[in-house]
């Protein structure tokens, strides 16, 4: 039998999969409210991938050629499953070790609980820009920071949007940032012009977020020398403590790939826990037998389904109970649903036939911008990926800005500010759903509080629609507002 003809899906066709996907999406989160992720909201975009493909199969795609399509999705993303499995590991490890609760000790030696939000966000940038990855930011200091929060009796969601926040701005001008140079790579930009121009409205954008995280700052319900006090009374806190996360940051900023720079941190803070806590290790491995054999039980178990603490204060035990290996699955299999939707997506070319009329009628350069935010927060959304979310919407809009004269540049500022931000917003990102499994705190809880996501793509907007930095390509001179009109 003949192959059916592949032709292009009509614009009806292309909102059935996002309609149906809405629907199911909404309906896990109504139904099961923050317990959505811990099954019903992969099983939903399971199912809109399955309408998906049926869609694509009305247009004339085959299924095994959809099918390829959704592994080639998967497999875009078993990098970032390997990540979260060493932060899972991590994490468990950090807490047997007191590395987790030494950082909070230290710190709260110098930070004031009232500013915590705006120093949260501070040092998450700093943090963020030595080592250019925003997720081992979080993984690592933002941890901490939200421990923190919980001990002072702080809010825990408005720090991990202070964190995220900070950490993205970081990643997002180092000049070793990954994701500064794919949004200059796809657009034709040189990395250190791209990083110049998005400095124009990221500096902007972080200065409106440290403005709000200063005026939300609350007063700590509980003292922070003797919250100090108790942790050092619990653990016997010392510096050595620090060597795992001393670890992480070197290994970050010498460029290790973070899986090595995750699972190295896991392992050496399980020896640090086996040097300085065998107590503590020995007693939760439980084992009767030779000690060597019980520490190494002891690390395997933290590694592979997490440390249980038992000091007796429910909200340490509980932060401190969330690693291992095992915790991180949930997650794993949302973002392993959503990137086989996202590769069905791409293959049957929705994502250009929402956009095609949409960028034909755009008539102004403010017009455009805003078509390229909503373009890569769309792709953030179908595609559950950052990196797949900018390729898309620069290749989506790259022909409109050269049709119209812009700079490359232009673009890439413009994805860098939307896709490149908006990620940590969504649920069923692999950004989103990262960042919920390692600071413990449910995507929809903190999104909101992600101000950089927020302040970075409405002033993207903002100054193209007052023709600011709208640079036309050289032949042809600056660019402003009415000469595109």
């Amino acid at each position: 039998m003949a192959a059916a003809e592949v032709r292009p899906l009509t614009v009806v066709e292309a909102l059935v999969p996002v309609a149906f996907g809405g629907l199911f999406l909404g309906a896990s989160f109504l139904l099961f409210g923050a317990d959505a992720t811990k099954g019903p909201l992969q099983t939903a975009v399971i199912c809109a991938t399955v309408v998906a493909m049926l869609v694509g199969r009305r247009a004339g795609h085959a299924f095994a050629a959809m099918r390829e399509a959704a592994l080639a999705g998967l497999a875009s993303g078993f990098g970032t499953m390997a990540v979260l499995f060493a932060v899972g590991a991590l994490l468990g490890t950090w807490a047997m070790s007191g590395t987790l609760l030494a950082l909070g000790y230290y710190l709260l030696q110098v930070l004031t609980p009232d500013l915590l939000f705006l120093t949260s966000a501070v040092i998450a940038a700093l943090v963020g820009f030595a080592i250019a990855s925003a997720w081992t930011t979080v993984s690592t200091v933002g941890i901490c920071m939200v421990g923190i929060a919980l001990q002072v009796g702080v809010d825990p969601a408005i720090t991990a949007g202070a964190v995220i926040s900070g950490a993205y701005f970081g990643d997002k001008l180092s000049p070793l940032s990954k994701k500064s140079a794919l949004a200059a790579a796809v657009a034709g930009v040189d990395p250190a012009t791209h990083r110049r121009e998005a400095l124009w409205t990221s500096i902007p954008a972080f200065a409106l977020t440290l403005l709000v995280f200063w005026w939300l700052g609350e007063p700590a319900s509980r003292d922070a020398a003797v919250t100090a006090a108790l942790l050092d009374a619990e653990l016997q806190i010392r510096p050595l403590l620090l060597l795992p996360l001393a670890v992480v940051i070197v290994l970050g900023v010498v460029g290790l790939p973070p899986f090595m720079t995750m699972f190295t941190g896991a392992l050496v803070g399980g020896v640090v826990a086996m040097i300085l806590k065998t107590e503590f290790v020995l007693g939760f491995a439980g084992l009767d037998g030779p000690v060597s054999l019980g520490l190494l039980k002891g690390l395997w178990q933290a590694m592979a389904t997490g440390y249980v603490s038992t000091t007796g204060n429910a909200t340490l035990d509980s932060f401190l109970g969330r690693g291992g290996m095992a915790y991180m699955l949930d997650t794993i299999w949302l973002i392993a649903a959503a990137l086989a939707f996202g590769g069905v997506v791409e293959r049957v070319g929705l994502l250009h036939r929402l956009f095609e009329p949409v960028i034909a009628a755009v008539r102004s350069p403010g017009g455009l911008v805003t078509t390229t935010v909503a373009a890569a927060f769309t792709t953030n959304v179908l595609t559950a990926d950052q990196q797949t979310g900018t390729h898309l919407a620069e290749q989506i809009l790259k022909p409109a800005f050269a049709a119209r004269g812009i700079q490359p540049v232009v673009l890439s500022r413009a994805a860098a500010d939307s896709a490149g931000v908006s990620s940590p917003l969504i649920p069923w990102n692999s950004c989103g759903a990262y960042l919920a499994a390692a600071l413990g705190i449910n995507t929809i809880t903190y999104a909101p509080w992600v101000l950089f996501a927020f302040f970075s793509p409405a002033l993207t907007i903002l100054f193209a629609w007052a023709g600011l930095r709208m640079l036309r390509q050289p032949q042809t001179g600056p660019l402003g507002r009415a000469q595109l009109s």
